[in-house]
């Protein structure tokens, strides 16, 4: 569980220093005089810090070794295995603020050996157009407690689980997780949660 309250306490001291900045750098406004009918000249920029990305966006942003717990990260790492952080992808389709990772072994010699785990935020009306387009492509729908799972036709997978189920989509709201088979999906550990 990520803990939200020391960034925000961090936060609080460089918010009320910029307001502070802020106030001791007003201008003076000049005296009007009915003569004349020029505007005062344009007061000079006041610089401000740049906006630090917000305590919640670096809470909420997942990396290959946070998006699965640390001692799956631990193991995999034993074996020589490392990740590959990519795109989330529902077919073609990337979907923006997500990641998708390949764990391997690189190193080695090219083999289908591999674990595949993604986590994105998604829009409702996205969720919908991808779970139809991957379904006219002849991927099967199942409506489940946690969401709707969306597995590739196991006569098509390249592994399948116990079950049967090759990779899986899971579409919850607000959010969408991948994994090469649809048990690999408990492995996750989605930063929303």
């Amino acid at each position: 569980m990520i803990t939200r309250a020391p960034r925000a306490a961090l936060l609080a001291p460089i918010l009320l220093a910029a307001l502070a900045l802020a106030a001791c750098s007003t201008t003076s406004t000049p005296e009007p005089t009915p003569a004349t009918t020029e505007s005062a000249p344009p007061a000079a920029p006041v610089e401000t810090p740049e906006a630090s990305p917000s305590a919640t966006a670096e809470a909420s942003a997942p990396t290959c070794d946070t998006l699965i717990s640390s001692s799956l990260v631990d193991e995999l790492t034993s074996y020589g295995w490392t990740s590959r952080a990519d795109d989330f992808l529902v077919g073609a389709t990337v979907v923006e603020g997500g990641l998708q990772c390949t764990w391997a072994d690189f190193d080695g010699p090219a083999t289908d050996n591999l674990l595949l785990f993604g986590w994105a935020p998604i829009a409702a009306s996205e969720a919908t157009r991808l779970q139809t387009e991957l379904i006219s492509q002849g991927w099967l729908r199942e409506d489940g407690a946690q969401g709707t799972y969306i597995t590739t036709d196991p006569q098509y997978a390249v592994a399948v689980d116990e079950d049967g189920y090759g990779m899986t989509y899971l579409f919850g709201d607000g959010w969408v997780t991948v994994a090469l088979t649809k048990q690999g999906l408990v492995l996750i550990e989605r930063p929303d949660a």
